[in-house]
């Protein structure tokens, strides 16, 4: 069928812009006509030899100045594929198709997964701290030794830090050892992050993925995830900390639960301690899971060691800011504790590995299996 080719005579941007405009709009209304035929609409518009758009090709460039053919040429190749995209769009539906809709038709639900047992877990935790006034403080995997270790009191050669050896990042022998980089062997950097960039008081609770040279087994993994929290302010005590924990445990894990406290030892905080729950399988009467103690160990905690305050002031004054944690007057508590055993306490978990190995048949048990097949 010979159709009728419009001929263009100005060749400036504004005259082509309005050209081709009016040719895609054409187009477009023969998509949405109520008749319409695909195949019929591709041989009137991208037929090889009477489609409508070829026609428009060989009149507008056989008449254009030879300066402007290539961006006519350029012009057409996108106009064909608007046109083809016209052509194939399922997003516009024609009347026909609208005027056979049936609205009373259940509508067609995208199925959603479920958060991961860990990322689930994790949540739990952070609320209930989130509940008490605690905002989340998050930092990088990858740290300087500074954040990680002297920053928290760890000095270099400290035997403490044989306990948590990790990966460090290739090609660092040339820095100083406080710029080295390695993966955080735990969430605490985060606490010096935040002194560093907040005046007291403040409370945060850090959850956060850390890296140790652990050898894989049941109950252990290179990877894991900590959830750890900070407490700084004037006349902050232990009695504070063991508060704060008790409720904690007793939101997270049911109000019978009972808690403990024993002295121990870690670099950034003094005292310290270790903290234990009543077991929650046998109600502290004692079963395999507590080995017959009636108790669990959780967690660890203490007041922040006021040489951690020192090392924060020290390096707000590098930085050239105003030292800001005096340990005259401030004082504070810290505590962590590791999510995977949690979660493997909840869920009944026997292998950690169990967590990481991405298997959705292990997966579906925690969330709608439906959405997760």
């Amino acid at each position: 069928m010979s159709l009728e080719i419009p001929q263009l005579t100005d060749f400036s941007e504004t005259s082509l812009d309005a050209a081709f405009s009016a040719v895609l709009r054409d187009a477009r209304n023969g998509r949405t006509a109520t008749n319409f035929d695909a195949e019929a609409f591709r041989l009137e518009w991208l037929g090889r030899k009477q489609g409508r758009l070829g026609q428009l090709s060989a009149a507008w460039l056989k008449n254009a100045p030879a300066e402007t053919k290539k961006s006519l040429g350029m012009r057409f190749n996108k106009l064909k594929s608007q046109i083809e995209a016209a052509r194939t769009s399922t997003t516009e539906t024609s009347t026909k198709e609208i005027a056979g809709l049936d609205v009373t038709l259940p509508g067609a639900s995208r199925r959603v997964g479920v958060e991961h047992p860990l990322v689930q877990t994790m949540a739990e935790i952070v609320s209930v701290f989130q509940r008490m006034g605690y905002s989340v403080g998050l930092g990088p995997e990858v740290e300087t030794d500074f954040y990680n270790f002297e920053a928290l009191n760890f000095p270099p050669n400290h035997p403490a830090r044989d306990t948590q050896d990790t990966l460090v990042i290739a090609d660092q022998d040339k820095k100083p050892l406080r710029d080295r980089l390695l993966m955080r062997t735990h969430t605490s950097p985060v606490q010096i992050r935040t002194m560093l960039e907040q005046a007291p008081p403040l409370r945060i609770v850090i959850p956060g993925k850390v890296h140790r040279n652990d050898a894989a087994d049941a109950t252990h993994s290179p990877v894991f995830h900590q959830v750890e929290g900070l407490c700084v302010g004037e006349d902050i005590t232990f009695s504070d900390l063991k508060g704060t924990l008790d409720y904690a445990m007793k939101a997270f894990f049911g109000s019978s639960v009972k808690t403990r406290f024993f002295p121990s030892f870690f670099p950034f905080t003094e005292p310290s301690a270790d903290v234990q729950i009543s077991c929650i399988f046998c109600s502290g009467k004692g079963c395999r899971k507590c080995k017959h103690s009636g108790w669990i160990e959780l967690l660890g905690c203490g007041m922040v060691d006021p040489a951690v305050f020192e090392q924060v002031n020290q390096r707000r004054i590098e930085l050239g800011r105003e030292p800001l944690y005096d340990p005259a007057r401030i004082s504070g508590f810290a505590f962590g504790m590791g999510v995977d055993r949690i979660a493997m306490m909840k869920y009944g978990i026997s292998d950690i590995g169990l967590l990481y190995s991405g298997d959705m048949r292990f997966l579906a048990q925690f969330g709608n299996q439906e959405q997760l097949a």
